[in-house]
This record gives C-alpha cells, structure tokens and sequence, in this order.
C-alpha cells in the first residue's frame, strides 16, 4: 500500500512534464479493463468482477475541455453468497464531458445508454438502461488509467416481473481501465 501511495504521489508531482493534445485535435483509445458490479437493493448480494474492454474517441474542444464517446462491452450482473451469477454483459455508449484540471489529469462526467447483449435470465431484465459515469483519468504518455462509477438510473428488471419482487433494481459498477491514445 505505501508503495502505491508513493507511485501515485510522483506522478501526481510530474503532471506538469506532460503535454495536452491540441485543440481541435481528435484521439481514438482502445482500452480494457475490470468491472466490479452490483445492484442496488440487493444488499445480500456481492459483486461481481468482470470484463470492460472497448473504444473510445475524444475530441479535445479547448485546452481544458473535450467531449468523448465509445462502445464498450461491459460485463455486469451479481454473484451471491452461494457463487450464483447473475450475467448481465451491456454494450455501453458512455458519452462525457471530460475537464482537464491539470496537465493529462481530467474529471469526467456524462451519460451512458447500455444495451443487454447477454443474460443469465434474458426474461427477467430490461434490454437498455441508462447511467450517469462520473471518474478520473489520468494520461501519461499517451496511456490512459481512467476510474469510473456509473450510477444506473433506471430500474433493469421488467416491470411484470417487478411487481413480485416489488424492488428497485439499479445497476452500480465501478469500472478500471488502462487505454493508449491514438492521434487522429
């Protein structure tokens, strides 16, 4: 832990060495990473790891802001306490506006439609849901680590099936990426 703890200081220390893209200029970003997700008011419920890999594009609008869209597949669900999955894998289309507070450090926030490409109980859950991703990233020589929440705004599981359950269900999943900015 203090090991990290003094990694992320340095580089925290060193922003300033690091050049922004230019204004106007667009990026493209493979990246790939983990997922821990969950829903909400399932509190017996534990998380579950899995896959976050993709694509995003950035379009750097001033030195301090850029608009980014992307496609990322994203692996969701809950496991329980009897390692039972629950397999909810979405296309997500996370749209944000990102704000570079200092030299490749940004804060993020925006909107992100998903759509249910895999289910453990295709019956059970809604084919899109919404959320609101808000992170960080940070970039170092064109290498990426971006840390996201997505907050799900809306209830995934259908409403015939609601009504017996009689429960909110909102995705919530914190994402860790690693991507390579490519300039366009």
């Amino acid at each position: 832990m203090k090991k990290l703890l003094l990694m992320a200081v340095v580089l925290l220390t060193s922003v300033g060495a690091f050049a922004q893209h230019t204004v106007g200029s667009v990026t493209f970003q493979p990246k790939v990473g983990m997922n821990l997700a969950g829903l909400t008011d399932l509190n017996k419920d534990d998380r579950r790891l899995g896959l976050a890999a993709g694509a995003e594009f950035e379009y750097q609008a001033t030195p301090v802001f850029s608009l980014s869209a992307g496609a990322l597949y994203s692996m969701q669900g809950t496991q329980d306490d009897k390692d039972n999955t629950l397999k909810m894998d979405y296309i997500n289309v996370p749209v944000l506006a990102n704000v570079y507070v200092a030299p490749g450090l940004a804060l993020k926030a925006g909107l992100q439609p998903g759509f249910l490409v895999n289910s453990s109980s295709s019956d059970t859950f809604k084919s899109v849901d919404l959320s609101i991703p808000v992170g960080v990233s940070y970039e170092y020589e064109n290498f990426v680590l971006d840390a996201r929440y997505n907050f799900g705004v809306t209830n995934v599981v259908k409403d015939d099936i609601n009504r017996f359950i009689n429960s909110d269900c909102k995705n919530s999943v914190f994402q860790l990426t690693l991507g390579y900015k490519f300039d366009l």
